[in-house]
C-alpha cells in the first residue's frame, strides 16, 4: 500500500462501510481538532466512542467515554488514531487484541507510524495515515465545495441528500480519481495493495 497516496475509492470504500469508530485522544475541549472531528462524524451517522483516559466514564457529546479500547464492550469498525506518531504502535497492539479486531486503523493529519502501519496491514487490516476522515467526508461528499475548496469530485449530478433536517451529502460521488467505483464493493476487495 502506497501511504503516500490513495485511491478516492479505498477512502470512500472505508468510510461507506464503517459504522463504529472509536477515536483514541479524542479532546472535550471544544476549540481541538479532535472534538470537531468528533462532532461532525457523529453528525454524519457513525456511531463515535470517545477513548480518553481523562474523560473515562463521563459523556462527550452523549457518548460515554472509556479509558482504553479494551474497555469498549461492542465491536469496532474503525480505530481514529489522534495522538502523537510515537504511540499508534501501542494502539495498534491494543487495537489488535480486540476480539473482533476493527478492519480499519486511521492515523490523523500529521500522523504517521510506518511500524504500526505495517503491523496491522501484516494482520490484514486497511490503513490511512496522514489524513483526516472528516476532511475527507467533506471532500469525497462535495460537502467542501460549498466553501470553494477544490474537492478534485467532478459531476453534474445532484448529490443525495444525508438528511436528518440538515443539508448534507452523501458519499456515492464520481471523482477524478475514483472514477465510478461501487465504494462498498471495492471496500470488500482484499487485493488493495
Amino acid at each position: 500500500m502506497d501511504h503516500d497516496n490513495y485511491d478516492d475509492g479505498y477512502i470512500r470504500g472505508i468510510l461507506n462501510t464503517v459504522r463504529t469508530i472509536a477515536m483514541v485522544g479524542v479532546s472535550a475541549n471544544t476549540s481541538r481538532p479532535s472534538y470537531f472531528a468528533f462532532k461532525y462524524l457523529l453528525e454524519r451517522g457513525y456511531q463515535m466512542i470517545p477513548v480518553n483516559p481523562s474523560l473515562a466514564g463521563q459523556e462527550l457529546l452523549g457518548r460515554k467515554a472509556y479509558a482504553a479500547l479494551a474497555d469498549i464492550p461492542e465491536p469496532v469498525d474503525m480505530v481514529d488514531i489522534f495522538r502523537a506518531s510515537q504511540y499508534a504502535l501501542a494502539i495498534v497492539k491494543e487495537a489488535l487484541a480486540l476480539n473482533p479486531r476493527p478492519k480499519v486503523i486511521w492515523m490523523q493529519l500529521g500522523i504517521r507510524n510506518d511500524e504500526a502501519a505495517k503491523l496491522a496491514e501484516a494482520n490484514g487490516l486497511k490503513v490511512v495515515m496522514n489524513r483526516c476522515p472528516k476532511i475527507e467526508y467533506g471532500r469525497l461528499s462535495s460537502e467542501i465545495a460549498w466553501m470553494g475548496v477544490n474537492t478534485r469530485t467532478i459531476t453534474a449530478k445532484k448529490a443525495q441528500l444525508f438528511g436528518r433536517g440538515i443539508q448534507r451529502m452523501a458519499l456515492n460521488r464520481v471523482t477524478l480519481a475514483g472514477g465510478t467505483t461501487d465504494a462498498a464493493m471495492h471496500a470488500q476487495r482484499p487485493d488493495e495493495g
